[in-house]
């Protein structure tokens, strides 16, 4: 299905109301506060942490800082050495353990990547490794935590392939229960890989990476747990697999194409778990879904720029990223390298009304402290992370002053003590 354009009216009429306005009475209660009681959870006394994942060199592994509430800074900063590419990271549903995706293809003499798990001291937030695993393809871009903490999930970028990596209660890695191909995911098959330029790209675009061969880019199961959703850039499909909970098997794939050539980046699931935003990086485009929870079926509903009308020339988008309360969306731009600020309507329908200079080159990743306060964006050629304080409600981004030096920042993670 190729992603179209709905005027408001039509879609809420199109779609159902219970899946478009789930949620809503637990929206309108959500505040800073609940915020950081829930990410708190019994005991903690409330000290925000922060863990970078980086490239190597510069990076040197994961670096962990601590939020000050008042100014948004980062602060005493200490490194648990890396040499393979901890670029992206997780935690369990408990915060016990800390999982990275090692961003490398030569795993233990082999043509792989591999995941790394780490035990979290609940005290300080120091980090010991338990193991490591394959990640079961090459170059491993994202990774990410089923619900249950069983299961952590991996997008192999260079694998073109997706996998599903066992947790014990300790923590403890094993090897994959399933590794599933991208271009496998078509019926019938396989999947093609899309064209070299975006049909929706701005004019003079040169964002013409990623469609030589299938390419996963990011892995997340939905809210509830019951599918599995993948993102693959190559392809131009974003591909949802029903999970078997107790097996840890990928099965009964789905797929829904994006424009062409626009090369699905990212994805973030509203609140309410029923309206979905993919983000496109060769088109520098967002896109809206709507999701079925009982059958995990996506409807495309509309795609729109993430760039200000007179833009022209060329831009990747990297991450995307929902306000608690889903009320407002942000977005990447990597070149540009602004956060683009949306609004979310009450159909979920998303408008571009802002954006603010990333302070850094190449913004790569952000996210919100527990607090809602300060939003952080990882400017990955620049080797700082830049902090910015969330005002208006969400629809306006302060730069605080604030940079913190860190070698090829990817991603932020936070944890409440």
């Amino acid at each position: 299905m190729d992603v179209k354009n709905q005027h408001p009216k039509e879609f809420a009429g199109s779609v159902s109301r219970r899946n478009l306005l789930s949620g809503g009475a637990a929206l309108a209660a959500a505040g800073a506060s609940s915020r950081l009681a829930k990410s708190q959870g019994p005991g903690r006394k409330g000290t925000i942490l922060a863990y970078v994942g980086t490239y190597t060199p510069n990076g040197g592994g994961i670096h962990r800082f601590q939020v000050d509430l008042t100014s948004g800074a980062l602060t005493n900063q200490k490194i648990f050495p890396s040499t393979v590419n901890p670029s992206w990271i997780a935690f369990d549903p408990t915060y016990r353990f800390l999982f990275s995706a090692n961003e490398i293809s030569n795993y233990n003499g082999g043509t792989t990547g591999s995941v790394s798990s780490y035990r979290v001291d609940p005290a300080t937030g120091d980090l010991t490794l338990i193991n490591v695993v394959s990640s079961g393809g090459a170059g491993p871009a994202h990774l990410s935590v089923h619900p249950s903490g069983k299961w952590v999930f991996a997008a192999n970028y260079g694998g073109g392939n997706v996998a599903v990596i066992p947790v014990d209660a300790n923590g403890n890695l094993s090897a994959p229960s399933d590794i599933q191909a991208d271009a496998n995911a078509c019926v019938p098959g396989p999947c093609a890989v899309g064209p070299t330029h975006a049909a929706k790209a701005p004019p003079g675009s040169f964002a013409i990476s990623g469609h030589d061969a299938p390419h996963a880019h990011m892995i997340q199961s939905d809210i509830a747990g019951n599918y599995v959703i993948v993102n693959d850039l190559g392809l131009d499909r974003t591909i949802v697999w029903k999970l078997d909970k107790a097996l840890g098997k990928l099965t009964d794939p789905k797929t829904v194409q994006s424009s062409p050539g626009a090369g699905p980046r990212h994805f973030v699931f509203h609140p309410n778990g029923s309206w979905f935003y993919s983000i496109n990086e060769e088109a520098s485009t967002l896109a809206f879904m709507a999701y079925t929870t009982a059958t995990g079926t996506l409807s495309p509903v509309t795609e729109i720029s993430t760039l200000p009308p007179a833009f022209v020339g060329t831009n990747f988008t990297s991450e995307v990223i929902i306000s608690s309360d889903g009320r407002f969306l942000y977005g990447l731009n990597r070149l540009h390298d602004t956060v683009a600020i949306f609004a979310i309507d009450g159909v979920g329908m998303p408008t571009l009304i802002g954006e603010e200079w990333t302070r850094g080159d190449y913004p790569r990743s952000c996210g919100i402290d527990p607090t809602g306060n300060y939003l952080y964006t990882c400017n990955q050629r620049g080797d700082a992370v830049a902090a910015f304080r969330i005002d208006g409600g969400g629809r306006r981004l302060t730069f605080t002053d604030r940079y913190t030096a860190v070698g090829s920042p990817a991603v932020i993670k936070f944890l409440v003590l």
